[in-house]
């Protein structure tokens, strides 16, 4: 099968579609700029996901120490074996008895599904399949069926951009607001979510209590989030992957049990979940306030020539009398209240209970507040993150 081409072309979800349909076994190139990606398929399923500019803390050896499985001392051990001898990382491991097999096999599992599902967000890029003999070990592989990828490829596109409204980086932190059951241990791993079930009196998924209703990914996160904790160390810990643990984070941050604390500074370059670091947002937002403010003006002094008229109680500040024009010129307005109310969330965490604390804080005047209306606009905060702004009912 000669299939060899452009992700615009030809997307992710199509190549993997083709390849477990006509069950083929081959090793699937990706390339975009700088990265490249190797897809092992065993007759149509995933059995390995090599990444040749994989970050460091996705390597097998990072990945086990984060999520608390090997000691430092025991990883440098390791290493120092593997540039003797060149063996497999894992099988050094496991000679050694740092960890056993399942450890490895389900930490190799999210290793390789990590980097399957990054794929889902290049939007161009080069393929090339190539068919021949593909060897792995189904002692700590569990090959994934190409079907199965695309549905929960496309459940994370879609869920992602909702997490990251509320969860929107690695350096975030939470307070719980429900508290854990006295005495429990903030472990990690599948073997510690018994002991958080029977602390919450939850036999067989099946409970009472507010923590009844949780999934087991919530529960085994909520004993994660220690205060202090960050969202990557709690990704790190739970052995979820980013989009599991982010979306549970997010499913106890709406059912009250977690309040989310943003980071009160970055270090340089860290970047969150949308690919920028805040210092890049804030220039966005205050770059596309300036904009704005050009486009405003030039907008009020076309509509001024058209019809204005003088508020004597507004203390000099003009009004548009023709409705069209109050309409036209609202809607650039808007535009820069929403700017403005993002600054305001970066800033604090959370957007204001009323639009006059932007007043306060000093990113818009009064006026521009009702402006071009004599009323104000209606604004209403739906929970910290989200909010409805509207033109005032004329």
């Amino acid at each position: 099968m000669a299939l060899k081409g452009t992700l615009k072309d030809f997307g992710i979800a199509d190549i993997f579609q083709l390849i477990g349909h006509q069950t083929k076994t081959g090793v699937l190139h990706l390339s975009a700029k700088e990265e490249e990606v190797h897809i092992a398929f065993s007759n149509g399923s995933i059995v390995r996901a090599d990444s040749s500019s994989r970050r460091k803390r996705d390597l097998l050896g990072t990945m086990l120490l984060n999520a608390g499985m090997l000691t430092q001392k025991q990883l440098d051990d390791a290493l120092e074996v593997q540039r003797r001898t060149l063996q497999r990382l894992g099988d050094i491991l496991i000679e050694k008895r740092f960890i056993n097999g399942e450890q490895l096999k389900e930490m190799y599992q999210l290793q390789v599904s990590e980097t399957i599902y990054r794929l889902f967000g290049w939007k161009s890029g080069n393929y090339e399949f190539e068919q021949g003999a593909v060897e792995f070990d189904p002692a700590i592989v569990a090959p994934i069926r190409s079907e199965s990828v695309l549905m929960e490829g496309f459940r994370r596109v879609d869920e992602w951009p909702a997490i990251r409204k509320i969860i929107g980086s690695t350096a975030m932190t939470f307070v719980r607001l429900a508290p854990p059951p006295a005495g429990l241990s903030s472990a990690s791993g599948p073997e510690a979510d018994a002991e958080l079930d029977a602390a919450l009196g939850i036999s067989g998924g099946k409970g009472h209590g507010e923590f009844a209703s949780l999934g087991r990914n919530e529960r085994r996160v909520f004993r994660l989030a220690d205060p202090g904790r960050t969202v990557q160390q709690i990704i790190d810990l739970a052995r979820l992957g980013e989009f599991e643990s982010c979306k549970a984070l997010l499913n106890l941050v709406n059912t009250g049990k977690l309040q989310p604390v943003q980071p009160e500074t970055r270090e340089k370059g860290e970047l969150g979940f949308a690919g920028k670091s805040l210092r890049e947002h804030a220039t966005s937002i205050v770059a596309r306030l300036g904009m704005t403010a050009v486009v405003v003006v030039v907008i009020t002094g076309l509509a001024y020539l058209l019809n204005v008229q003088e508020v004597a109680s507004g203390g000099g500040v003009r009004m548009f009398a023709d409705r069209s024009a109050q309409h036209l010129v609202a809607g650039t307005e808007l535009r820069r209240i929403d700017a403005a109310l993002a600054v305001f969330r970066l800033e604090t965490g959370a957007f204001p209970e009323k639009l006059e604390e932007l007043e306060t804080a000093g990113l818009l005047p009064e006026r521009d507040l009702r402006y071009p209306f004599s009323k104000p606009y209606f604004y209403r905060r739906s929970g910290s993150q989200s909010y409805v702004l509207l033109p005032p009912i004329q």
